[in-house]
């Protein structure tokens, strides 16, 4: 029986120091794929002697990918304990280390931006500017070490976590369990996805589909106002009251369509262009496609 395949901590630590630059090569096809595939060669070598089996691997780990680049971490653990099973002949299939990467980026991917971006870094920044304003040299400095510190800790400690965490996942693959946490995995990460449309994807039609006049005392009559400050106090008071901008509602597309199903059309376009892109369509023409859509629509008045 062959011997087992382990990584060492050396191998580990490259591949650690690799994923700092996990979005080197962020591209708008498969975003940080280039980034992800660069950090995982020192493993992968280890792990596969043959060329034929490292290109394969590569090839693997170029399909898409994008989370928050500390956030990465985790899932580069787990990651390398399934890769490392599979080296050693456990049955660990491409779909099972795809699905676990995409069901983990989404929910994680939420997770870095109030916690690094809008906590630990402001924080740093208050007091590193504190104290350069005051002229203290340390500032800059305190600064710069302290943000790397906390971010190379970070990113190697939940790799190491994800990388155990992961090596106990694929303790129990007679059992079905790996099949299992792919499946959830792959269902939580497409779930968090489609939550995000709503939030990524934005149009808005801009045809009047009806003109209304108003009543009489339905709308504020500013030539009515009373000059300065005044005026201003009465027309937001008449607002508070429900009096109109206009003596005209005007009604839009957009405002129809949002009152049948808010964000149907968004959604549409999202599973539009997931249909092209089972099509074989490439990213980069429908991305293209988009611009021009978007720039034809408003120049003839409809977004």
């Amino acid at each position: 029986m062959a011997e087992k395949i382990e990584l060492s901590k050396k191998t580990r630590l490259a591949v650690a120091w690799r994923s700092t630059f996990l979005q080197g090569s962020w591209n708008y096809e498969r975003m940080q794929n280039g980034g992800w595939a660069f950090a995982i060669i020192p493993a992968i070598k280890k792990l596969y002697p043959k060329k034929d089996d490292q290109i394969a691997a590569l090839k693997r780990h170029m399909e898409f990918f994008n989370t928050h680049p500390y956030l990465a971490s985790p899932v580069m653990g787990v990651t390398l304990a399934l890769e490392q099973e599979r080296a050693n002949g456990a049955p660990v299939d491409d779909v099972a280390i795809q699905g676990v990467k995409v069901g983990m980026m989404g929910p994680l991917a939420g997770v870095g931006d109030p916690v690094f971006w809008f906590t630990v870094r402001p924080m740093l920044g208050a007091l590193g500017a504190s104290l350069a304003i005051g002229g203290n040299i340390l500032g800059p400095i305190i600064f710069f070490v302290a943000w790397n510190i906390i971010r190379w800790a970070f990113i190697w400690y939940t790799q190491e976590f994800g990388y155990k965490a992961g090596s106990k996942i694929t303790d129990d693959l007679s059992g079905g369990l790996l099949q299992d946490i792919t499946k959830g995995a792959s269902i939580l990460g497409m779930f968090v996805l489609a939550a995000l449309v709503q939030r990524w994807v934005s149009i808005n039609f801009q045809p009047d589909v009806s003109k209304v006049q108003l009543a009489d005392g339905a709308f504020i009559k500013w030539d009515e106002l009373p000059a300065g400050t005044e005026g201003i106090k009465s027309a937001f008071e008449q607002v508070n009251q429900g009096l109109a901008l206009s003596p005209e509602k005007v009604t839009t597309l957009q405002q129809n369509l949002d009152q049948l199903i808010p964000g149907l059309v968004p959604l549409l376009l999202t599973l539009f262009c997931m249909w092209l892109l089972k099509k074989k369509v490439s990213p980069i023409v429908i991305i293209l496609g988009l611009f021009v859509v978007g720039i034809g629509g408003h120049l003839i008045g409809l977004l």
